[in-house]
């Protein structure tokens, strides 16, 4: 199926020029793009997986998809940050579309100017969504008190809701995880600390600090689900698991792509004192820009694929979670083979710090911390493929 979706409706060529132009500024200076962010949120870029009904775009995660890879194109760091507010919405999305509507303020939020932030990394918990070290204490009223310290806070310095995982040992069902959404009013009375920590080698301007919970109260109407610790058939698991690797390997395809038209661009400018000839006739650099090309163009077809089965809520069973890991750590080993060619065929000058390239060489490297990390992914496919390991 074609889709006539446009995305120059949303991310205008104007716009993504005026993100690219800020983009090695916010780098260099270790800043967060305030004004990226109030242009895209003037273009409704927050609302774009919400329902047209709830004062959203109602596009598909096909579409955002699509969105992200053009965003990343321009301004990495940007498109990661906001990235993590669109995890949210999308599993509002992909609840709302199997009729659950537990985030239906995520959506409403969201239309409404609110910033959701993903605070479920933890240092050190390669459990992820199975587990946290982060402890939910239950409360009188049905709220829960979280305390515990999240890293990679991505849009620290204006998120308004903190999405995040607790553990629950004392409740009788206990040990339950807990999801919840914490107000960034809790900043107010000290029991949420941002720490102004992040400097980075790249993806400097998503400004992804360390948050520190001191009993931070999630309301009772915020508490979203309880389930029990380790893998979970939960649509919430899927929806977070599901839509955070599209989205990143979105981004990190958009990146790819920056960088092959980085050098094909540089390709046709160079000039070989040898030949005299543009380095656009050498054979060598034909061999490898043809080999950046064959690697990037397997990706937006599958990620559309995969986005859209999600959509269309397709049923692959058990094989949804090797898919989704197998396609970001597709994307994610693609994009930093493609940057590190582009860095060749451009040459010595891309080793300037002023580079374009010299930053994406920089940025594409986190894409390799992003769950699913190597080790993860390879163990979901194989046992895919072969079964669980025997004990």
């Amino acid at each position: 199926m074609v889709s006539d979706f446009d995305p120059t409706g949303i991310l205008s060529d104007d716009l993504l020029a005026r993100i690219r132009d800020r983009a090695a500024a916010h780098d260099r200076d270790n800043t967060f793009p305030e004004q990226d962010l109030a242009e895209l949120a003037d273009a409704g870029y927050l609302s774009i997986l919400v329902p047209r009904e709830l004062g959203g775009a109602g596009l598909s995660l096909a579409d955002a998809s699509v969105l992200q890879q053009r965003l990343a194109g321009a301004a990495p760091a940007t498109a990661l940050a906001i990235n993590m507010h669109l995890v949210w919405t999308g599993v509002a999305k992909v609840l709302a579309d199997r009729g659950i509507h537990d985030l239906r303020f995520v959506q409403e939020g969201a239309a409404a100017g609110e910033v959701f932030a993903f605070g479920i990394s933890e240092a050190g918990n390669d459990l992820v969504l199975f587990g946290s070290d982060t402890d939910a204490a239950p409360q009188a009223d049905g709220s829960y008190a979280f305390t515990g310290t999240k890293i990679f806070t991505s849009l620290s310095p204006v998120w308004t809701q903190l999405g995040l995982h607790g553990l629950d040992t004392t409740s009788a069902d206990g040990p339950q995880m807990v999801y919840a959404f914490v107000p960034r009013t809790e900043e107010a009375e000290g029991r949420i600390a941002v720490r102004d920590d992040w400097d980075t080698l790249g993806m400097r301007g998503t400004q992804s600090r360390t948050t520190g919970l001191r009993g931070a109260i999630a309301p009772a109407d915020r508490v979203v689900r309880r389930i029990a610790p380790g893998p979970n058939p939960d649509p919430i698991v899927f929806g977070i698991f599901g839509v955070f690797e599209i989205l990143l390997a979105s981004v990190y395809t958009g990146i790819a792509r920056r960088a092959l038209d980085l050098a094909v661009e540089t390709a046709g400018t160079r000039r070989s004192k040898k030949t005299g000839l543009t380095y656009s006739q050498d054979p060598d650099i034909r061999w490898r820009i043809a080999d950046m090309a064959l690697a990037y163009h397997a990706l937006p077809p599958e990620l559309a694929s995969i986005s859209r089965d999600i959509d269309e809520t397709a049923d692959h069973g058990g094989r949804w979670f090797s898919l989704l890991s197998g396609v970001k750590h597709r994307a994610v080993t693609m994009a930093k083979a493609v940057v590190d060619d582009a860095i060749l065929v451009s040459g010595g000058s891309s080793y300037f710090s002023s580079s374009e390239l010299s930053r994406l060489y920089r940025d594409v490297l986190a894409g390799l911390f992003h769950p699913s990390d190597p080790e993860s992914a390879h163990a979901t496919v194989a046992s895919a493929w072969l079964g669980p390991v025997r004990s």
